[in-house]
């Protein structure tokens, strides 16, 4: 048994916290915490040795993963624990949005959608950000899909591809490619990402999730998942010919026979392009 799987197996049975389920849980966790910490290359870890980074690569492991926000917050409260046992609480952030993980949404009849400021925009400095940025208004992207997002891989001439690895859940998607200023935006991405992504060849998507958080938040760019939002909205209405509810369009009562199909099959699509695998979660979106 490697030093650190032994030291945290001690720590456990030194503080029986909770149900027997829950310390067994949490003797698993840490388990593969361990094992998962020397894949990434801490060979030499001790349990009283944990840091911020040990931190930032498992959640970018997770992440990369596509564990669900679920299941990393789970992890995160486990890493607190331990952290909190050795006396280093503060190694681990207390708010899970600092690691990028998604708190839930609910439906309203209420537009949650933001453009990109284009004078704001200008003022991002990183060109990799700055396209990311393009991309999550362009294409209803998730903040993760465009920082990671390769264009060689991703561009299939009529529509783009969004690995697995890249989406929530795992869940690779097609999103089409409708207009000249999408293309052109494609092209940009081209010619800043090369044959890779837009995380620089020597950064890790953590680190530059931070940058992204550090240049948009300077510049005062946020509640930037409204930009999934508007994408949705405007998808809707080139889709139906209406706007959405949540832009003051009809209700789906107020729809006729012929035009509620029309409403399903335009949600069925956006639900689809936005990584949903819902009809019904569109009404996050689109009010209802």
């Amino acid at each position: 048994m490697k030093d650190l799987n032994y030291q945290l197996k001690n720590l456990c049975t030194r503080n029986p916290d909770g149900s027997h389920n829950t310390q067994a849980d949490r003797q698993l966790l840490l388990q593969a915490m361990a094992n998962q910490l020397f894949k990434l290359g801490y060979r030499r870890m001790e349990a009283k040795s944990l840091k911020p980074k040990h931190i930032d690569a498992l959640v970018a492991h997770y992440l990369e993963e596509g564990l669900s926000s679920g299941t990393i917050k789970n992890r995160l409260s486990i890493l607190r624990w331990w952290a909190e046992k050795i006396g280093k609480q503060n190694v681990v952030a207390k708010d899970n949005a600092y690691y990028g993980i998604a708190e839930r949404v609910f439906v309203t009849n209420i537009s949650k959608a933001r453009d990109l400021d284009s004078e704001l925009l200008e003022k991002i400095t990183d060109p990799h950000i700055k396209i990311s940025l393009e991309l999550q208004k362009a294409f209803g992207l998730r903040r993760e899909e465009a920082i990671k997002f390769s264009p060689d891989y991703a561009d299939k001439g009529s529509y783009i591809h969004l690995k697995s690895s890249w989406c929530k859940g795992g869940k690779a998607r097609d999103i089409p490619i409708r207009t000249d200023e999408q293309r052109e935006l494609i092209k940009r991405a081209h010619l800043i990402a090369g044959k890779g992504s837009l995380i620089p060849s020597h950064l890790m998507y953590v680190q530059q999730l931070r940058l992204y958080e550090k240049l948009t938040d300077a510049v005062g760019l946020s509640k930037l998942h409204g930009l999934r939002h508007r994408y949705a909205q405007e998808r809707y209405q080139e889709l139906t010919g209406w706007p959405a509810p949540a832009c003051g369009g009809p209700s789906h009562k107020e729809l006729e026979e012929n035009e509620r199909l029309n409403d399903r099959v335009a949600r069925f699509a956006i639900s689809q392009e936005l990584g949903h695998e819902r009809e019904q979660i569109s009404a996050v979106y689109l009010g209802r």
